[in-house]
């Protein structure tokens, strides 16, 4: 088959777009994965997954994560589930949060306790968000069961990512978050009787809940 002209000129242009990608300014970098979702292609796939796992600016890896569920989810899904195995924590955590854009049910069985319970936290709040989206009808109780394992873990935002894993889950979470108020750890039973309060009340908010929460551990109750 003959080249022709406009073929080296889209080969000129996505090598344009994909060396973009790799600039010092992350303004260049972001309006390149725009352009490249704008104007999807095959052939920018496999370098967008892996910028993703190397892009240090969150607004940069967002519209990366965009560019991607521009494409077609059958070629996207085979290479966003391999990047779930590997060693570096950023390309799990992105894999795990374009899964929880594109909806694709077929990810849920990739999605893994250990992923819930990564050791990084970032990779573990993505994997909770995208559970949550993918879990298919009636597996909504083992999913708040394992979830419930990781209640007390981590900072102020780490905790109010799983809480709001927990509330959207809905009421299937009761039984796992009443015997986590049971624990001996005082920090997992504060979590716990906070989510619980926003499980019955979404309104309380996240600080008052902790707050009735931390008294009500103090009381011994």
């Amino acid at each position: 088959m003959a080249i022709t002209g406009q073929d080296t000129a889209d080969t000129r242009h996505t090598a344009r777009a994909l060396r973009a990608l790799e600039y010092d300014d992350p303004s260049v970098r972001l309006a390149a994965a725009l352009a490249v979702g704008t104007e999807p292609d095959p052939r920018y796939v496999d370098r967008l997954i892996e910028r993703c796992a190397t892009e240090p600016e969150f607004h940069v890896r967002d519209m990366l994560t965009w560019a991607l569920t521009r494409h077609p989810v059958d070629l996207t899904l085979p290479r966003l589930l391999g990047e779930l195995g590997s060693d570096h924590a950023q390309a799990r955590s992105q894999a795990l949060h374009t899964l929880s854009k594109t909806g694709d049910p077929r990810a849920w069985p990739a999605i893994t306790r250990a992923h819930l319970c990564d050791p990084d936290d970032e990779v573990a709040r993505a994997a909770w968000r995208t559970a949550v989206v993918l879990v298919p009808e009636g597996e909504e109780p083992a999913l708040a069961a394992v979830l419930a394992t990781q209640l007390g873990r981590g900072g102020r935002d780490t905790r109010l990512s799983l809480s709001r894993a927990l509330v959207d889950l809905g009421d299937v979470t009761a039984p796992a978050l009443h015997a986590a108020a049971r624990a001996a750890d005082p920090r997992v039973r504060t979590h716990a009787l906070a989510t619980d309060r926003l499980r019955r009340d979404p309104d309380a908010g996240f600080e008052a809940a902790v707050e009735e929460a931390k008294r009500v551990v103090a009381l011994g109750d």
